[in-house]
């Protein structure tokens, strides 16, 4: 049998209910982003073009074109933003498409469909929507956005430090702030030691 097969209807769902998991305005969110190159969008942005093959949680519909839907993936820490971020190389450059690091605190109480308990399971699915094939955990993304509309994005774990992180949908992005506590090319100088650390405990290699 599928450990993922493909979600339930929305009343199922709505039936169900989703388990919400609470972000409290105290909270940092870091961040990952490239700052050149093609469907860039401004730290405070939602990334309204989609879904892209990288996007585990994207909740546009296919085939991928600009949408109102939109999505940005956070981490609740530096080393899985940047684990998330440069996964496919392992490697943290810091020049090719001159990424950036971003860190805010949400305005409000952001609330989550909750991924990372027994939620999955009770909907029929599994927790491998967090680490599974990315076409179908989209495919539960939009059934949750369509299920539950109010809410603000999702709650997961990352599929490469295992550390819980936070994809934001489009009711959440009136909670992101006006202002970042922190934004910053990786290039920055005074970036290198947190960098260095990061990196070293993720086992990816700085350049």
């Amino acid at each position: 049998m599928d450990k993922l097969p493909p979600p339930p209807g929305r009343s199922r769902l709505r039936g169900l209910g989703p388990d919400v998991v609470a972000v409290a305005p105290h909270t940092v969110l870091w961040r990952v982003q490239p700052t050149t190159g093609p469907h860039v969008a401004r730290w405070d942005e939602l990334r309204r073009f989609g879904p892209v093959a990288g996007g585990r949680f994207d909740p546009h519909e296919p085939p991928p074109r600009e949408q109102a839907e939109g999505v940005q993936y956070l981490a609740l820490d530096l080393p899985t933003a940047l684990a998330e971020h440069f996964q496919a190389t392992r490697v943290v450059d810091r020049l090719r498409r001159h990424p950036a690091v971003v860190a805010w605190r949400p305005t409000r109480t952001l609330e989550l469909c909750d991924l990372t308990g027994g939620w999955p399971l009770r909907a029929g699915g599994s927790h491998v929507v967090n680490t599974g094939p990315r076409e179908r955990s989209r495919e539960w993304a939009r059934a949750i956005r369509g299920a539950f509309p109010r809410l603000d994005g999702l709650w997961y774990t990352s599929s490469m430090t295992g550390a819980p992180c936070v994809a934001l949908f489009a009711p959440g992005a009136d909670a992101v702030p006006a202002a970042p506590a922190l934004s910053h090319q990786l290039a920055h100088p005074g970036l290198a030691p947190w960098l260095a650390s990061a990196c070293e405990s993720i086992g990816y290699l700085l350049l």
